[in-house]
């Protein structure tokens, strides 16, 4: 089983997805803004994986913070819960995450028993590492959801990487593959590369080389023509926050093949768990849209690609409009359009 993120000795280890898939290595973060760091720079990435970041670092963070009386390390907790919710905009399940410290941080905080830190911060991490293990339960749930969507003999083409390195461990998107597969089904997984980053080509493709499951790698921009030739059976791929109507950011580049798919009657999916999804968030016009360094598009491996000058727009997310979306598979169940009255929480 692929170990993304894990509380270690009062420290934080996950695996440095920057580094794969040429190197497996693990990085310790020893204090809240390694994290934080760690969360901006890729190390870590995917919604989940990014919300159990999130409580892991406010746990961290307290496990230093000054504790002369409850007002003070009350203070020293929204310090940390404000720092991670700037680490990145449009992922929903890191203030997920944040939200369920700060509920349970109130909840002890009036409690009538005497101030006690180290009671404090023991409630906190076992708490960070209970998000962990539902993950990944929640996880596994999706994919037994989800594998019921896929028939034996598929080709399935996924987007970025929404695999265990995603999450707690597993997958979402991948998930469902990993649950088709597992079910004995004889799929076949087009995977393609996810620029500017890719996601796809260096983690998506270690995942499933690891596991043996049979894939293809293609570029971003053959996924058309694959579609056009009845190469590919159904689309399959992760979110980073879905809004109440069932509107859906993920990577960017998951609209055109919402659309592509919608134009050759491909069935398209979305698997996130529920804590993707944000009631607080009418449509996908109200999906906040991280814009990332302009230099993961002008160069790669260290080496320059465009020439210096260029203007670029770099927006990690794009949003796919609900009329796009088959169904949406999360560990509730199966929902179906209209997402409103049929997603979690709706």
């Amino acid at each position: 089983m692929i170990r993304t993120i894990a509380w270690q000795d009062n420290t934080v280890v996950m695996i440095d997805q920057k580094r794969l898939p040429l190197e497996e290595c693990y990085l310790t973060c020893h204090t809240h803004r390694e994290v934080i760091a760690a969360i901006n720079d890729l190390t870590i990435r995917g919604a989940p994986a990014i919300g159990i970041a999130a409580a892991m670092g406010i746990a961290l963070g307290m496990l230093q913070a000054p504790d002369a009386n409850r007002a003070v390390f009350r203070e020293a907790f929204d310090t940390l819960s404000r720092e991670f919710q700037a680490s990145r905009p449009t992922a929903r399940n890191l203030f997920w995450a944040i939200e369920r410290m700060k509920v349970l941080f109130d909840r002890i905080s009036h409690s009538d028993a005497p101030f006690d830190a180290s009671d404090f911060r023991q409630i906190l991490i076992d708490e960070a590492r209970k998000i962990l293990a539902e993950d990944i339960a929640c996880n596994r749930k999706i994919g037994a959801f989800g594998a019921a969507l896929i028939r034996d003999g598929d080709t399935i083409l996924t987007h970025c990487n929404a695999g265990a390195l995603a999450t707690g461990g597993y997958g979402t998107a991948l998930g469902v593959i990993r649950a088709a597969w597992e079910q004995g089904k004889k799929i076949h997984v087009f995977v393609d590369e996810t620029r500017p980053v890719l996601q796809g080509a260096r983690l998506t493709a270690w995942e499933l080389v690891r596991e043996q499951i049979p894939a293809t790698l293609i570029t971003d921009n053959m996924a058309g023509f694959l579609m056009s030739r009845g190469k590919i059976a159904r689309i399959i791929t992760g979110a980073d926050r879905i809004a109440q109507n069932g509107d859906t950011a993920n990577k960017i580049g998951t609209y055109t093949l919402a659309v592509l798919a919608k134009e050759h009657g491909i069935p398209f999916y979305i698997a996130a768990p529920s804590s993707t999804v944000d009631p607080a968030t009418p449509d996908g016009n109200a999906i906040p849209i991280e814009e990332r360094d302009p230099e993961e598009v002008t160069a790669w491996g260290g080496s320059r690609a465009a020439p210096e000058g260029i203007t670029v727009f770099n927006p990690a997310f794009d949003v796919t409009p609900a009329r796009y979306i088959t169904a949406i598979i999360t560990e509730a169940g199966i929902a179906h359009p209209p997402y409103d009255f049929t997603l979690p929480g709706s």
